[in-house]
């Protein structure tokens, strides 16, 4: 069997797939990975096919050995990769050869990193997809994060052509991009003018359900009812929590929630959410719900 063993494994390091299709029905989120573009990214560089999973990296970095030969991605945030104690680019791609070392540690932005390779993460997928939803409990290696010692197993080469050049999109201070939430309208006008004028921070609780956010001057605190009967939520939801504290809602989101949702931000704006460090500032601004549908089609292949 080929595979690749883990050696060092920091929080929350995952494998991923692509998000799983149709099964809101089941009470579950969609789940795949926190920077989707970030992901495909790592694949094309690799020559990955669709559904040859990779691993989601945390910002506790990454250490594994490899058996055999693989032509491996790389991309999302900023990190720093060596194979064998030798500097390599990120984002990039490197041909792998049995017995190498690969460390990746975090570097000067980012939040989560993707590797791909020539060769499928060979699990058995659940739902169509094996990705980990660790909330849940199924997809990856036994609906767990991975850990040191874990063995990953590799199927035989299915290499497409690798990307020669490749560019990952720059970071970007702008704000952003939202919609109003189902729940904007009940809230004062001076809550919602300060949700947009207001400068919000990135606090250290986040994980893969929900990153949650430091408000302006106590913006949420004096509201009265942060409780209501629980509906649908989707990724990117900015909800208001009880004790008034906002939380965006990430891939691995409960399928209902029972807070006040301000905004959602759009789709086009969520993997570069998922990147905001701890400590990042950022701000909102509104568009039209057909101009984020605009965005969305625009960014599909």
């Amino acid at each position: 069997m080929t595979a690749l063993t883990i050696r060092q494994a920091g929080p929350m390091t995952s494998v991923q797939d692509a998000p799983r299709q149709g099964v809101r029905r089941l009470g579950l989120s969609a789940s795949g990975p926190m920077d989707q573009a970030g992901f495909l990214l790592a694949g094309a560089f690799a020559g990955a096919t669709e559904h040859s999973g990779g691993i989601e990296i945390s910002a506790g970095g990454l250490t594994f050995s490899i058996d055999c030969e693989a032509r491996m991605g790389c991309a999302g945030g900023a990190f720093v990769l060596a194979v064998n104690g030798e500097a390599r680019p990120w984002p990039g791609s490197v041909l792998l050869s049995a017995g190498d070392t690969i460390e990746i540690h975090p570097g000067r932005a980012g939040n989560w990193g993707y590797l791909r390779f020539s060769r499928p993460i060979a699990l058995r997928p659940v739902l169509g997809s094996v990705s980990t939803h660790v909330a849940v409990g199924i997809g990856g290696l036994d609906g767990r994060c991975l850990r040191e010692g874990d063995v990953l197993p590799l199927g035989p080469e299915e290499r497409e052509a690798p990307l020669a050049q490749a560019a990952q999109a720059p970071a970007d201070d702008t704000p952003f991009r939202v919609i109003w939430g189902l729940h904007a309208d009940t809230l004062p006008r001076a809550v919602r003018r300060g949700f947009i004028e207001g400068v919000f921070t990135v606090s250290s609780r986040m994980d893969r359900m929900g990153m949650r956010l430091a408000a302006p001057d106590g913006l949420f605190s004096e509201l009265d009812t942060l409780n209501l009967v629980s509906d649908a939520v989707v990724p990117g939801d900015i909800q208001i929590l009880g004790d008034g504290t906002p939380i965006v809602l990430m891939r691995d989101f409960q399928p209902t929630g029972g807070y006040p949702r301000i905004a959602t931000l759009i789709a086009a704006d969520l993997d570069r959410f998922a990147q905001q460090r701890p400590g990042a500032s950022v701000r909102f601004t509104p568009v039209t719900v057909a101009h984020a549908q605009a965005l969305d089609k625009a960014a599909r292949p």
